[in-house]
């Protein structure tokens, strides 16, 4: 019976957990299309002959696009699997380590 209860309560703080997280890439994403217009209209105004707003786009962009890989998943790198690769490499180091001592 106990063990019901934590796998329910594991199951529910993972879901707040996922929840958090996306609300939070949300958060980003929609700071990051209400941010840029002003910028853009600051640069026009200020110095309409060099366009540094793209830098800023596009930096930020890429943070928003990365935030969002992880968020849903979808990293082309340090994923799951390299993560559960790196701990066993790491176990394995840490046991070769002591069978020497």
């Amino acid at each position: 019976m106990m063990e019901k209860n934590y796998a329910e309560g594991d199951r529910y703080y993972q879901a707040q957990k996922r929840v958090k997280e996306l609300r939070e890439f949300y958060e980003h994403l929609t700071v990051y299309v209400l941010v840029n217009p002003i910028v853009i209209v600051v640069n026009l105004m200020t110095s309409p002959g060099y366009l540094w707003f793209i830098w800023c786009l596009m930096g930020w962009g890429i943070g928003v696009v990365l935030h969002g890989l992880k968020v849903f998943n979808l990293p082309p790198f340090f994923n799951k699997k390299w993560e559960e690769r790196k701990i066993r490499e790491i176990l394995e180091k840490e046991r070769n380590q002591k069978t020497w001592e």
